[in-house]
Formats: structure tokens, C-alpha cells, sequence
């Protein structure tokens, strides 16, 4: 269960636990969320507990004719003082308010039981006016041991009406705007990423719907903008429960409020690095500086601000007269400071990078779009047999390595070809459609044999497509380098997706926190949509880090709906069937894991497996353990409520596609369960825990490109300047 912060609601003040058991084992004692609302039990046993000067826990006890119950309450100071000395506010005042204060605890019978029977709920009364962190609530003397976990067929009388106001609190009515301190669970499209009253550049279209389709958000009911209907105001802070929010630990390591402040500092120091902005860093020695010999800082409040913050980012060093900044040197640099130069580096990095996940294996030859050929010109791809065979050199033809399982490719020609012509209007900044294709040695590594890079038919010109291939020859060489450029930062555009929030949402709305499948996601859950909604405000909001750092810009989430709309399927989000589907594995009940891979060193997918299989083989033992036939699955209202919207209300968007499972029998919930696991822990690890140690010397994985390929339109000048200095050219 997330924090349990207890605190003074404009709803109640009286806030229930209601008890769960630990499936499996025991403690004796549990942990409890709490909640904010009211409700009137006549019948039942109170509890006052009061505070000792000096002390933090409480102990009242009950006597319920020759049981005697105690209850210990723990209320935790809160985290603050990090945030004084950086002249940040957060938290508490004075802890001190508490000594003299009382909790009154109210124990609820499970069931309707004048006699009063087994507990099945507290309520917790806080008579403080200020918000406290009550850490758990300990009772014991029962003779019953556990307190349990219910599904919804099974609750006791005592607390079915319980359960069900609880989650009738949670869902909300759906009016005005929700305040800090709420905890209402509702469903919004993304529609507060701009603030074009303020500034009419940075209006962005809805994204959730028909036009853009996408995982809806949290709800928060903001008033819309004057300029534009559609538009959610934004606000200093964005609304998120209160149970989804940040501990007072948690908040220690992560600070929307610092990093923008760490932000607003940096970029312009960093800006003195660059010689040109609109153009970049003008040579590698400028990029290797930020590691060897850092830039100026602004005056720091606090020293070793930058590395008590960041430190696996920054080295912050003194030399008497002004702070100065260093880049942390990645690992990947540590080791070889050209890795990034290297054709089996670019290779291996589509297989344990930071996308390994869109590689595929070329099924059908020759490669061809899809796209509209009126639009986007000619489909076939400038990619031919004879040039294949010319990089295998006679180790096979070009329809034997296909036969033969030979050929791999990153496919991103079709997904952003529509985006060029637009992106290309961007200051300092192009875009290709683009191919890379790769063999597959008898070494078991991938060689990269081609690169082919696409621009459409736009202003007044023919389609451009050019195929590059690695050289010998300086000219060439260079020019395969900006090739493999242009197609890695493509690569990086896509590797996450907004996906995860809708499950959650709808947990909290249909799933009671009794619930044994809540309490196995809990979790998983745990701080998502706070980090989601701190995206909002500073990542992809308009102007925003994404916008101004990565190639697509202003148009970087359409982009995202795009993917979403012809990549996102719930079903291949499941790591064995994703593998599958990209050719990248076949079934074989005799290999490990059930199947055999195409490239047997493949990082993503050895490691992701072995998670795979650990994950599903707990959620199989949980499940079978609540559920020991398929009717109590079927019957479950509050599981199969969930599921429903899921699918209908937080993927409206994707509602009616015919491959989202139906949760009929354990097997089909186990998969369901292990699949959103596994995006939320193992999938999100590889895609976003190796960033800064492969893009963090961004010349291997770069977030832009500003200049077109030199034999694009090749004028006298531009080729002159290529011929010099080839390494400005991107």
C-alpha cells in the first residue's frame, strides 16, 4: 500500500482502514493506507489514543469482555530540512504540534455482530489541524490472527457497505476542479501540455481521441483557457491523489521545483559551450569539454548542490574563485572514447541498448512502404539485392539470408516520412524516413550493411532516398557516419510510451484496496502518476525539455500518438509474443523460456526473460491461490469492472480492437497481470535506466540532427565545407 498520509480533508476527517491479509504469510500486524472520507458506524468500539511529550508512538487499549486489544500508532516525522538549506519549502511545520493532540481510533466489526465480532476496519480520527504521516497501526491481542484480504463475493457483512462507498468516493462525481489533498480517480486527454493565453506559440492539439489517438491522464478539472476551448489552464502544480504522491523520502531524491531550478541554472552556463546555439556544439573537442573541463556555474546556496542532487550526472569542483561544472564521463566513454565510431557498437546497441525493442527480422524481400506512393513517392526501397550480396561478399545471396534468418532491420521509414516536410519547417532541424539494415554474422553478432535515408516529395522537389554503406575511403566514411547519426537519433525518439496510468486509475475506481489483485499491483504502481503528471509539467509540456531537446519538437507528442496509434497493441506489450511478433524469436517448448532466439546475444531479451518467467511464475502462485476456478473470475465484479475500463475508458481510443484479452480463467488473468508487470518494472528498466550511460555523450546518441545529408541538393559550398570539416556537417 502507497505512504499513508493521514491529514485534515475538507471532506471528513474521519479516515478507515480497512485490513487486509498477507497472502501467504503473516506478520500479525499490517500497514494501512488511509483514507479521507465519512462514514457512521453506531454500533462499533472507540479508541482514544493520545501522545506522550517527547515520544512518537501512542498505545490505547480496549477491553471487548476478556480480550484485551492494544493498538500502537506510529506517526513519522516528515523530511524537510533538505529542502530549507536549498531554499526550497516542502513538508511540515513544527512536529511539535502533535505532543498534547489525540487520534481517535474506531474499530469496525467485520461483520453485523451486536456482540462485536472479528476486526474488520479502523477508522482514524485526526484532530490536528495540520497533515502528519501515520506510519501503520499495530493491534494486538486478537485471537484471530491475520486480518483478510476479500474478493468482492466474499465480503463480510460488516464491510460490504464499506467497500462499496469507499470506491463510489474514489470514482468522484466528475465536476469541478480536484484540489491538493483529494483523492478522486478520474480520466482526461492530454489537453494542458501549452498555455496559449500566455503564449499563443505554444497551442498543441488535443492528444486523446479520434484525431490523436492515446492513453488518457489523470483528470484534474482545471478551467479551460480563454484563446482556445479545448485547452486545460496549467497551473504552479498539477493535481495528482493523494496517495499517488511522493513521500517525504521519495521527494528527498526527486524535485519538480529543484529541477526546474537546477535546470533554469544549467542551460544557460551550458549555453556558453555552444558557439551557435541554432547550430550546436561546433566540434567534438567542445562536447569532450563538458567532461574534461566543465563550464562556469552561477553563485550555489548550498555547496555540493549539483552533486547532492544529481550525482550520478555532475561533478561539481571548486577551484578557490568560481564554481565549476563537469559532466560525469559515461561509462560507455570511460571504457573506449570512440565506442560511439564503431560499426559493431551501433550494432549491439539495437539488441541491449536503449531501444532494443524495435529491431525485427526481414521476413519479406524486397523491402517496400506502405505509405501512399501520390504522396510520399515511389514505394520500393533504394536497398537492392545486388547491393546486399556486395556486403555479405559471396557468404550467401541476398534470398538465402532471408531464407536463412540472415537480415535484421530498424524500420522507421514509414512512421516518420509524414513528420519530414513539417519537422524540416523547425528551426535547426531536419528529419529523414529511414531504413538500417543488418546481418547476422557466424559469430552470432549483427553487422550493419546499409543505411537508407528518405525525404519525400515537398517543396516543389521529388522524393530523395539515398542508400549508405561503410566505406574505406574518407569521403565515404564520413558519410556512413552521419548516416548512422540520422538513423540513431530517429531511434531514440520512440522508446517510451504514456501507457501505464490507465491501469492505475482504474484500480483505485473498481479494485477495493481489500482486493488481493490491488494489493499484488500496488506496488507497481507506486509514484507513476505523480512522475507522470511532473512530465507533464516540464518534459512534454510545450517548450518544455522534450520539445526543445529531441528532433520532433512542438510536434514530439503527436508523434507519440502516432506510434501509439500504429505500434500499441496490449498483447505484444507481453515480452515473449513482442519477440514474436518482430520475427525475433519462434515457440520451442524444448529451448528455455518456451522459445528459441533468432539472435542468441540478445541482452534485452536473454535477461527480459528470465524476469519474464519469475514474475509470472509469483503472479501464477498469487492468482491460483484467490481463484481456484474460472467462475470466481467470471464472477469477480470488481475485477472484470476493471479490466472493462481499462480497455474502454483509460485506451478509449484502441476500445474495439479485437486483440484485447477477456479475463474468462486464471490462465487469461495471469498473462494479463504479468504483462503489466512486466511493462512497469522489467520493460521500463531497459528503455530508461541506461540513458545517461548511452546518450549521455549525446555524439552516440544524438536527440537532434540540424543539417541536412551533404549529397541532399549539393551546392559548391556546402560540399566545400563537408570536404574540410566533415564532422559539422550534422
Amino acid at each position: 500500500m502507497l505512504k499513508p498520509q493521514l491529514h485534515q480533508s475538507h471532506l471528513s476527517t474521519k479516515i478507515p482502514f480497512l485490513l487486509p491479509k498477507p497472502f501467504i504469510h503473516g506478520s500479525g500486524h499490517a500497514s494501512f493506507p488511509v483514507y479521507s472520507r465519512s462514514l457512521s458506524t453506531k454500533a462499533n468500539k472507540k479508541v482514544r489514543a493520545g501522545y506522550k511529550h517527547g515520544s512518537i508512538k501512542s498505545i490505547a487499549s480496549v477491553t471487548q469482555q476478556s480480550t484485551d486489544v492494544k493498538a500502537v500508532v506510529t506517526v513519522k516525522q516528515t523530511v524537510v530540512d533538505f529542502w530549507t538549506e536549498i531554499g526550497i519549502e516542502r513538508g511540515l511545520d513544527d512536529f511539535t504540534d502533535l505532543f498534547g493532540k489525540t487520534l481517535l481510533l474506531e474499530l469496525v466489526s467485520a461483520e453485523l455482530d451486536p456482540n462485536f465480532g472479528e476486526i474488520g476496519a479502523i477508522f482514524v480520527e485526526n484532530e490536528h489541524h495540520k497533515e502528519m504521516y501515520l506510519h501503520d497501526v499495530v493491534l494486538n491481542g486478537f485471537p484471530a490472527g491475520p486480518v483478510h484480504s476479500y474478493l468482492p463475493s466474499e465480503t463480510p457483512n460488516g464491510l460490504a457497505k464499506l467497500r462499496k462507498e469507499e470506491l463510489e468516493t474514489l470514482r468522484g462525481n466528475d465536476n469541478g476542479e480536484r484540489k491538493k489533498g483529494e483523492r478522486i480517480y478520474d480520466y482526461d486527454v492530454y489537453n494542458d501540455l501549452g498555455n496559449p493565453d500566455s503564449d499563443p506559440e505554444t497551442a498543441r492539439p488535443v492528444i486523446g481521441g479520434e484525431e490523436h489517438p492515446y492513453p488518457r491522464r489523470c483528470r484534474t478539472g482545471r478551467p479551460r483557457t480563454e484563446s482556445d476551448p479545448l485547452t486545460e489552464t496549467r497551473s504552479s502544480s498539477f493535481y495528482v491523489p493523494r496517495d499517488e504522491e511522493f513521500s517525504e523520502i521519495k521527494m528527498g531524491t526527486f524535485s519538480a521545483k529543484t529541477l526546474k531550478s537546477v535546470l533554469h541554472a544549467l542551460v544557460p552556463s551550458l549555453s556558453t559551450a555552444i558557439v551557435d546555439s541554432d547550430l550546436g556544439f561546433p566540434f567534438f573537442s567542445s562536447i569532450d569539454a563538458l567532461f574534461n573541463e566543465g563550464i562556469n556555474l552561477p553563485p550555489l546556496k548550498k555547496q555540493g548542490f549539483w552533486k547532492d542532487l544529481l550525482p550520478n550526472l555532475f561533478r561539481a569542483i571548486t577551484d578557490g574563485t568560481k564554481d565549476v561544472l563537469k559532466f560525469e564521463t559515461p561509462d560507455t566513454m570511460e571504457r573506449d572514447r570512440f565506442f560511439w565510431f564503431r560499426d559493431e557498437e551501433f550494432a549491439r546497441q539495437t539488441l541491449s541498448g536503449l531501444n532494443p525493442c524495435t529491431i525485427k527480422m526481414v521476413t519479406e524481400w524486397p523491402l517496400r512502404s506502405k505509405l501512399d506512393p501520390e504522396i510520399y513517392g515511389p514505394q520500393e526501397s533504394a536497398i537492392t539485392t545486388e547491393m546486399v550480396e556486395q556486403e555479405i561478399k559471396g557468404f550467401m545471396t541476398c534470398g538465402e539470408a532471408v531464407k536463412a534468418q540472415k537480415l535484421f532491420i530498424l524500420d522507421y521509414h514509414d512512421l516518420f516520412l509524414p513528420f519530414v516536410s513539417k519537422i524540416r519547417e523547425l528551426k535547426g532541424t531536419t528529419l529523414y524516413g529511414s531504413r538500417t539494415l543488418f546481418f547476422l554474422t557466424h559469430e552470432g553478432t549483427l553487422r550493419p550493411l546499409a543505411i537508407e535515408l528518405t525525404r519525400p516529395p515537398m517543396d516543389g522537389k521529388p522524393q530523395w532516398k539515398q542508400v549508405f554503406r561503410p566505406a574505406w575511403h574518407s569521403t565515404g566514411v564520413w558519410l556512413w557516419r552521419l548516416a548512422k547519426a540520422m538513423s540513431l537519433h530517429t531511434s531514440l525518439a520512440i522508446t517510451s510510451l504514456l501507457v501505464t496510468e490507465p491501469y492505475i486509475i482504474a484500480a483505485h475506481r473498481q479494485l477495493s484496496e481489500m482486493h488481493p489483485i490491488y494489493r499484488l499491483l500496488h506496488p507497481h504502481f507506486r509514484y507513476t502518476m505523480e512522475i507522470n503528471a511532473l512530465a507533464r509539467q516540464y518534459l512534454i509540456n510545450a517548450k518544455g525539455i522534450i520539445e526543445t531537446s529531441f528532433f520532433p519538437g512542438k510536434y514530439s507528442m503527436e508523434l507519440s500518438s502516432v506510434v501509439y496509434d500504429q505500434e500499441w497493441r496490449f498483447d505484444y506489450e507481453a515480452l515473449p509474443k513482442d519477440l514474436i511478433n518482430r520475427a525475433m524469436a519462434v515457440e520451442d517448448p524444448s529451448a528455455p523460456h518456451g522459445l528459441k532466439l533468432m539472435v542468441e546475444d540478445y541482452p534485452y531479451a536473454n535477461d527480459g526473460l528470465v524476469l519474464w518467467d519469475i514474475i509470472k511464475e509469483w503472479v501464477s502462485d498469487y492468482v491460483n491461490h484467490y481463484y481456484s476456478d474460472s467462475s470466481l473470475i467470471v464472477s469477480d465484479n470488481e475485477l472484470q469492472a476493471w479490466w472493462t475500463e481499462v480497455r474502454t475508458v483509460g485506451h478509449a481510443d484502441k476500445k474495439d480492437e479485437p486483440w484485447w484479452p477477456v479475463l474468462k480463467t486464471p490462465q487469461d488473468l495471469i498473462e494479463t497481470l504479468t504483462t503489466i508487470i512486466w511493462i512497469a518494472s522489467g520493460h521500463h528498466a531497459a528503455v530508461n535506466f541506461g540513458q545517461y550511460t548511452y546518450a549521455g555523450y549525446f555524439p552516440n546518441r544524438p536527440t537532434t540532427a540540424r543539417m541536412n545529408m551533404p549529397t541532399e541538393d549539393p551546392n559548391d559550398e556546402l560540399l566545400k565545407l563537408f570536404w574540410e570539416k566533415p564532422e559539422i556537417s550534422n
